[in-house]
């Protein structure tokens, strides 16, 4: 069974994942495309040399009876309304972070899935795909170092343009572990508090860089989570699990280490692309085996997109006020307890 994709919005990811679709992964194949930029759409198709529909919107790349699922990788803004329309169409729906910009937006999608009696979404956080992260994964859930009791966790990026700002450290950045460290542990989040250490002169007028959020879930789990964008060194992504027994390391990405003029190094990553570019060929694969296989997807779902974003909000207000946030989530319905923490891959 080969599925048939229809993707919304052909940037950069959307082109990456159309090409991994069409020359890395099996059992997938780009049956329609459409962008609000047409001539990018085009060019796409020229480019991949595709057999694919161009499609004006949204809509009527839904309406294709060959389009069985959409891939939606278009502005942030607009994901609410396409994955609600597939949804409503009875497709599939793989959509790049976020689900939706409001936790609102995300319980419309919740409940339109709902109402199908059958989950169709799976949401882009590809770091559960990561070999690191499934390692991890695997020694906190074996009991290898017993209860967690604090997480510390680093995002660093070399630099940011002038258009990233302070709330996108949550939005663009952080959601990244947010969702993340909500799955290693499987524990809810309840509160969220946000220090800003001493600025880098890296940074610029909008941007407070770095900055230490500390969350707490509601089993009393303690995560501090550093987030520096302009660290100037490179990319580099770290996780360390205290527990009752013990402590994991998320593991260093691998690289060559040299003996040379009197040290001993190893290379450090400058884009983020190539430290989980093979989580997203791992990330779509399962998508689409699954639901063969299984007649859904079983990666992240519409409620852990709706997690990420009554999160995000908490952390971003308390970016503003300074004091500790709750985070508030509605009861977590029946429909999503069964397979509601992806299963390692």
């Amino acid at each position: 069974m080969t599925l048939g994709f229809g993707v919304v919005g052909t940037g950069a990811i959307g082109r990456e994942h159309i090409d991994r679709i069409t020359n890395k992964l099996s059992g997938g194949k780009i049956v329609a495309v459409t962008d609000v930029n047409q001539e990018s759409a085009k060019q796409t198709v020229e480019h991949y040399k595709l057999d694919a529909v161009i499609y004006p919107d949204d809509k009527t790349l839904i309406a294709d009876e060959n389009v069985d699922v959409v891939l939606v990788t278009s502005w942030g803004p607009a994901h609410e309304a396409t994955v609600v329309a597939a949804v409503e169409a009875g497709k599939y729906v793989f959509c790049e972070k976020p689900l939706a910009t409001t936790a609102e937006g995300c319980i419309r999608i919740v409940e339109a899935e709902m109402k199908q009696g059958k989950k169709l979404v799976q949401v882009g956080f590809m770091r559960r795909y990561d070999s690191g992260y499934v390692q991890l994964k695997e020694a906190i859930d074996k009991g290898e170092i017993g209860q967690p009791l604090m997480i510390r966790a680093v995002h660093r990026n070399p630099e940011v343009g002038e258009n990233y700002t302070t709330d996108m450290a949550v939005v663009d950045t952080l959601i990244h572990e947010i969702d993340a460290l909500h799955w290693l542990v499987n524990d809810d989040y309840k509160s969220v508090q946000v220090v800003f250490p001493r600025k880098t002169k890296y940074s610029h007028d909008k941007l407070q860089d770095p900055q230490l959020f500390t969350i707490e879930t509601n089993g009393g789990i303690v995560m501090n989570v550093e987030v520096f964008v302009n660290c100037k060194y490179g990319y580099d992504i770290q996780c360390e699990v205290i527990g009752e027994d013990g402590v994991a390391y998320l593991p260093e990405f691998p690289s060559v280490v040299t003996r040379k003029q009197g040290k001993l190094s190893s290379g450090i990553l400058m884009d983020w692309k190539y430290r989980f570019m093979d989580a997203y060929d791992v990330e779509i694969q399962d998508f689409i085996d699954s639901i063969v296989k299984k007649g859904e997807p079983q990666g992240p779902n519409s409620w852990d997109g709706y997690i990420a974003a009554v999160t995000s909000d908490a952390c971003v207000k308390a970016q503003n006020t300074g004091q500790k946030e709750a985070i508030k989530l509605l009861e977590r319905p029946a429909f999503y307890s069964e397979n509601s923490v992806m299963e390692t891959v």
